[in-house]
């Protein structure tokens, strides 16, 4: 039975078979608390009579369904999530009552009760295949058609969809109805439904194409801390520059952005109506960091109007194209027009390693997975598809140049607008543009698994300049592809004491040698760094005169970038046992506190104490944790009042500190008894310290309790969730654990406790824990649904037990069980980490 899945082949057929004249939904959200009611009239031609097909629907009851005037028992027709459709006409309508079921789990119709003020908020969220949740869909994104919808709510609500909002006709009884325009051609998962009592707020932005409406929204206990202003000013910067590089006008009239509770993702590009998560309207000080990803946030979702929602994909094989388009573009718009204009920094520091950390796990898959199903589609839906896939795209953007590129996107806009291309579609488009064979060059980055190494590899003269000089690539044995790379190689000198480059050349790496003529009898510099500009997707290596110089003079570089590669480099070597742990946490004491990427700033602390935690040698670990607690505690003080260096220095030693004068100073951070100037104690700050303490053990129920009392809102909720999970005592974990294994436990409070749960430090509460975690792996995903599941399977596995012993059992469960495909690709993601990570300790020992 296929149940909610849906194979390639059979979208297909039914692609072959059907054309989307239109759907009319009526929703009625006034019926209840748990369901709504969903009348869908679906208007559709069948290219072969008197042939069968079926539609979409999950819901909990299915009253009335009518193909062509003819009624259909719902109690056969309606069976495993699809409705059969058996003699059709050549024009054909369906029309379909039920009663749909909201969720807490952020999948489908998503209902939040704010519990601030009880009021009540809704938003959908459809992609991949949920549009069937909330009314009868053909649920595939080649069967485009136009979508009218009508939205009965409460009259005080407020109703956004893909379309301008109509002004509501009451309805009487407090009721109203929302009768939408119809929509522009679109694929059901970028369609939207958003109601409750949001706050909003309004402008336009006046570009070369004409006015474009705009509206941001919240919720009621949220607009005190929505920044409008500066949130209008990065959507106006957005589309005057995409209008410009595309040439093609913004095609769905108006455009909200709606600030969402529960969220899943990060945000999601229905057509006209983005939603987001509402943690990005802080209500705490934040530092840069976070501002720069909202702001690429907020272009990426934009930058999916053209490549997504206009030019849609045929089939989820191209999913890749689609998110790594827009994680490209991007970074591309903020370098190139706001204020973030160090973005390719920042990406190189934070976004560019979670590609090369996926790339390096088990699970790792050719950037174009081979999508036969949704559930393929699930699991592979990762940031091989995000990160690695816009790197990959940065390469070819290199590969081609940007002028060809953008002609040949532009062409493609015109090409296939309101259409559903595959990618071979784009690739002729950019080798015309381009002049470049570019097959070959798709076969060995999109279709081959695995990150290669780049090393240089050379003589030297008595002079000291170069006799030799040539690039040596290599692969894992398990992805040996050895690819082509764009890639520039820059020589930095000490002037001055300044890190400085004197020379840069671009090649062509081809093969596992190339030779690079152009240096040969050039002088050998202080530092040679390879990918320089950060063109190629590729671990890189420094030699020994070049590894030296970066631990003594890191923070000395002119330019950000160039130091976000070595970063890179030396973080690659610290997780790879070819660089010490405590010479990491030495390199990352002496440099960071001068560090001006805002992405270093906040990721490199954060990586530095798991290595802490989980890549030091655990002989010598306690001295290491004392190292690092005493060095962020300098750094704390010693950093300008007010700045993000302090603030994320103030967050790192709490999360650091184990000695009792280290928790003295955050028991007195909390009274006032303690004050480091510039640090503002606000509510954020203060959940970070609670946390800290409750982890130790200095801090109990009764102090959360406390907190709580002063911080109701849902924010309040979760911290104090994460907190109670953090406690060193098995009655906590018990707690916790009972909470996320159970599904009426929101999303985003089952995330909080899952990243809080299992901390280093704490083995000797946490021992039962592998055994439950294995048990409950066989059955999650049925009982919380794939994405409750997926973010637990991920992030909730207890890492502080990885040992000898942890991977002997996980291999003998992962050769064993019949655990569905997801729970083994986690867990196999969790041996490949720990196994990892004793390699490193390893190292670290020598």
């Amino acid at each position: 039975m296929p149940g909610t899945n849906l194979t390639r082949d059979e979208a297909a057929t039914r692609a072959a078979l059907l054309d989307v004249t239109s759907y009319d939904v009526a929703l009625d959200l006034t019926t209840g608390d748990t369901t709504f009611a969903s009348v869908t009239t679906l208007e559709f031609t069948c290219r072969e009579p008197g042939s069968s097909t079926f539609a979409d629907l999950v819901a909990p009851t299915v009253r009335d369904i009518t193909l062509n005037g003819r009624t259909l028992d719902p109690a056969t027709a309606y069976v495993d999530s699809r409705i059969a459709l058996d003699d059709l006409e050549a024009t054909n309508t369906l029309v379909v009552t039920a009663d749909c079921a909201y969720s807490n789990t952020g999948e489908g119709l998503h209902r939040f009760v704010d519990p601030v003020d009880d009021r009540v908020y809704l938003y959908s969220q459809f992609e991949v295949p949920d549009a069937r949740r909330v009314f009868t869909t053909f649920e595939q994104p080649d069967l485009k058609s136009v979508f009218t919808f009508t939205v009965t709510a409460p009259s005080h609500w407020v109703v956004v969809s893909n379309a301008p909002t109509p002004e509501p006709t009451p309805a009487g009884d407090g009721v109203a109805v929302w009768s939408f325009p119809t929509t522009k051609r679109m694929s059901t998962y970028i369609t939207a439904i958003v109601a409750g009592e949001y706050h909003g707020e309004f402008d336009t932005y006046d570009g070369k194409f004409g006015t474009i409406p705009l509206g941001h929204y919240c919720r009621q206990s949220l607009k005190e801390h929505m920044d409008t202003a500066e949130l209008v000013k990065l959507t106006k910067q957005s589309f005057e520059f995409f209008e410009e590089q595309f040439d093609y006008p913004y095609p769905f009239g108006k455009y909200d952005q709606l600030y969402v509770p529960e969220y899943n993702a990060g945000a999601m590009e229905n057509a006209g109506c983005v939603t987001l998560r509402d943690e990005y309207l802080p209500r705490s000080r934040q530092p840069r960091s976070f501002f720069e990803f909202r702001a690429s946030v907020i272009t990426h979702e934009m930058a999916h109007m053209w490549f997504g929602d206009l030019v849609t994909m045929k089939w989820w094989d191209d999913l890749w194209l689609n998110e790594s388009f827009a994680e490209w573009a991007c970074y591309w718009c903020e370098a190139n027009a706001t204020e973030f204009d160090d973005a390719w920094t920042g990406f190189a520091n934070a976004r560019k390693q979670t590609g090369y950390r996926a790339d390096q796990l088990p699970s790792t898959h050719p950037i174009a997975a081979d999508n036969v199903d949704l559930h393929a589609v699930e699991v592979n839906f990762d940031m091989i598809t995000y990160a690695k896939g816009a790197s990959v795209l940065k390469q070819l953007v290199a590969w081609v140049g940007i002028e060809p590129f953008l002609e040949g996107l532009r062409t493609y806009f015109k090409d296939w607008e309101y259409g559903n291309p595959e990618f071979k579609d784009l690739l002729a488009t950019l080798e015309k543009a381009s002049g470049r064979e570019l097959d070959s060059w798709a076969q060995e980055w999109l279709q081959t698994a695995g990150v290669n190494t780049l090393a240089p590899a050379f003589e030297l003269a008595e002079d000291g300049t170069y006799s030799s000089f040539a690039v040596a690539q290599s692969a894992h044995p398990d992805w040996p592809t050895l690819r082509r790379h764009r890639l520039g190689i820059g020589l930095y000198d000490d002037v001055d004491g300044r890190l400085v480059r004197r020379d840069y050349l671009e090649i062509d790496v081809e093969g596992d040698r190339t030779e690079v003529p152009e240096l040969v009898r050039v002088k050998q510099p202080a530092l040679l760094l390879l990918n320089d500009e950060d063109h190629a997707y590729a671990k890189i290596r420094l030699d020994e005169r070049s590894l030296a110089t970066a631990i003594s003079d890191l923070s000395t570089f002119e330019d950000s970038l160039p130091r976000a590669i070595v970063w890179g480099a030396a973080w690659d070597m610290t997780r790879d046992g070819e660089m010490r742990t405590r010479d990491w946490v030495d390199l990352v004491l002496a440099n960071i506190g001068q560090e001006s990427d805002a992405w270093a700033v906040t990721r490199i602390p954060a990586s530095t104490a798991l290595a802490v935690s989980f890549y030091s040698d655990p002989a010598h670990r306690p001295e290491l944790k004392a190292t690092w607690e005493a060095g962020l505690r300098e750094l704390m003080l010693a950093a300008e009042p007010g700045s993000d260096h302090q603030l994320t220095f103030a967050r790192s030693f709490a999360g650091a500190a184990h000695s009792d004068a280290a928790l003295d100073d955050l028991i007195h951070l909390l009274d006032g008894s303690f004050t480091v100037e510039g640090l503002a104690m606000d509510q954020d700050m203060r959940w970070v310290l609670i946390t800290a303490l409750a982890k130790s053990g200095r801090f109990g129920d009764a102090e959360i309790d406390a907190e709580l009392e002063v911080d109701k809102t849902i924010s309040g909720k979760e911290q104090a969730a994460a907190a109670r999970a953090s406690q060193p005592t098995a009655e906590a974990k018990e707690a916790a654990w009972a909470a996320i294994v159970d599904p009426t436990t929101p999303n985003e409070t089952s995330r909080e406790i899952a990243f809080s749960i299992f901390r280093f430090g704490q083995e000797d509460v946490l021992e039962p824990y592998l055994e439950k975690f294995l048990t409950a792996s066989e059955t999650l995903v049925d009982v919380l649904g794939f994405h409750k599941a997926s973010t637990v399977l991920e992030y909730g596995f207890p890492r502080p037990l990885g040992s000898e012993a942890t991977l002997a059992r996980l291999d003998e469960w992962l050769a064993t069980s019949d655990a569905p495909k997801q729970a083994k690709r986690y867990i196999g993601e969790a041996r490949a980490e720990i196994a990892r990570a004793l390699t490193a300790q390893a190292y670290d020992a020598s």
